[in-house]
């Protein structure tokens, strides 16, 4: 692993802005001069207070709709803004000790990206795939044009893009889709980037798959830990805890090879509160999320128990991407007490930074109750989640342990030291053994 070191503190707050500032869709689409993404700096603070380390933004290249359809990737989509207003919010998010990570589409382009339009045109056709006579598609849509990664142009292209942001401040990129570009595309684009801009960090969007051999061949930092998130939320909801201790015994071996960004939400799936079946369960998910070895996400919304269903159709992303008014407002109980847990354990993390690369082990499987020790050489905390409906009594000296000291979770006691405890019903604890 050849991470930058700041990483290991990384706490990422994932915006989607077109959505977050009302952007896309909107009839009429906003101008420059709205200056709309200056709205995501009245949230830093608040980003700050959930104990989030940096902002990870979805697009913001000028482009047709959603973002990913770019059509001038130097250049801020007007709709936001303009490049003084990205510049500032760079500024003021650096100013409060927060990272900025890009997100770049170099799988595709949008229909009306120059290389594309001259091509449909008549013109040179080399930066793109011909299928059946015709500029071929990403997947079905028609709006993304697959670019084509063995032109040398195309590479100069990425690497070109990606040195320019990182420039202007950035401290790092989203792969978008790098599940379909060549892993020998990236390792020659982010080797020559890394010659300029070695601080910077490349997490890949890579949804299944052999993760680590991606990783080695490719040379990304991360990817996207699919498996766990999926994991979380179907062993919650069908009390099987069996799917979830699998799941962490394959992150194990991934974290041999890298650290994974992982989450349990982002801008492409149904917003966590809405997927568990129970709305208590979703602190069960956090305490997963903080405690496992990771690079850990939290998508915006998620921290208050936004809800939000994606659906497979025109429009589907509009619930999980929806437009952000201002902190805490519309939030109700349910959302206040998530987001003091997320607080919780984000200030767990920062006070056990190793977390950030510890394996788990598992104490105790059943389909109701897991409890797992979480650690790195001689650091370690106990993790004890409960699904079920009663109370889950835990004994330290079944688990070689004396005792533990209570850290976190839900119905703690204040901080103390215990031979035996509960967990409670659809519940979790944290502790450290002694």
């Amino acid at each position: 692993m050849n991470e930058p070191k700041w990483v290991e503190n990384a706490i990422w707050w994932q915006v989607y802005p077109l959505g977050f500032v009302g952007a896309y869709p909107a009839d009429p689409p906003p101008t420059a001069d709205e200056h709309r993404i200056r709205a995501i700096i009245d949230w830093l603070d608040f980003a700050v207070e959930m104990g989030a380390s940096g902002i990870a933004l979805g697009p913001v290249f000028a482009s047709r709709s959603h973002g990913y359809d770019i059509t001038d990737p130097y250049r801020i989509d007007p709709r936001l803004g303009d490049d003084a207003d990205f510049d500032l919010l760079v500024c003021e998010a650096h100013t409060r000790g927060l990272r900025i990570l890009l997100d770049g589409a170099f799988n595709h382009v949008g229909i009306d990206f120059p290389r594309a339009r001259e091509a449909c045109d008549g013109g040179d056709t080399s930066w793109f795939h011909i299928r059946e006579g015709t500029l071929a598609n990403f997947e079905g849509h028609d709006g993304l044009i697959a670019l084509n990664h063995g032109n040398p142009e195309v590479m100069d292209y990425a690497v070109s893009v990606m040195r320019h942001w990182l420039g202007r401040g950035a401290d790092g990129w989203r792969l978008d889709a790098a599940y379909a570009v060549p892993d020998g595309f990236w390792a020659q684009v982010l080797t020559r980037v890394r010659t300029e801009f070695t601080h910077a960090w490349f997490v890949a969007e890579v949804i299944h798959g052999d993760y680590g051999e991606r990783v080695r061949r490719a040379r990304f930092d991360s990817l996207t830990q699919y498996e766990l998130w999926k994991a979380i939320w179907s062993s919650l909801n069908d009390a099987n805890f069996h799917e979830l201790d699998w799941a962490l015994r394959r992150h194990n071996d991934f974290l041999d090879v890298f650290v994974p960004m992982t989450f349990i939400g982002n801008h492409d799936v149904t917003r966590i509160a809405s997927k568990l079946t129970n709305p208590d369960h979703v602190e069960v998910a956090l305490a997963v999320l903080f405690t496992v070895g990771g690079t850990p996400s939290i998508y915006a919304g998620d921290e208050s128990a936004y809800r939000g269903v994606k659906e497979e159709r025109i429009g589907g992303d509009d619930a999980v991407r929806p437009e952000f008014g201002s902190p805490h407002e519309g939030v109700g109980e349910h959302g206040q007490q998530v987001l003091r847990v997320h607080q919780q354990l984000t200030g767990l993390r920062r006070r056990h930074p190793w977390l950030h690369s510890a394996r788990t082990a598992p104490l105790r499987v059943t389909n109701q109750g897991y409890v797992y020790i979480t650690g790195k050489g001689a650091e370690a905390l106990i993790v004890a989640l409960n699904v079920g409906g009663e109370p889950m009594g835990i004994s330290m000296p079944a688990f070689g342990f004396a005792a533990a000291e209570v850290v976190a979770g839900s119905g703690a006691p204040p901080p103390e030291v215990v031979v035996e405890t509960s967990v409670s019903a659809h519940g979790w604890l944290v502790l450290a053994p002694r």
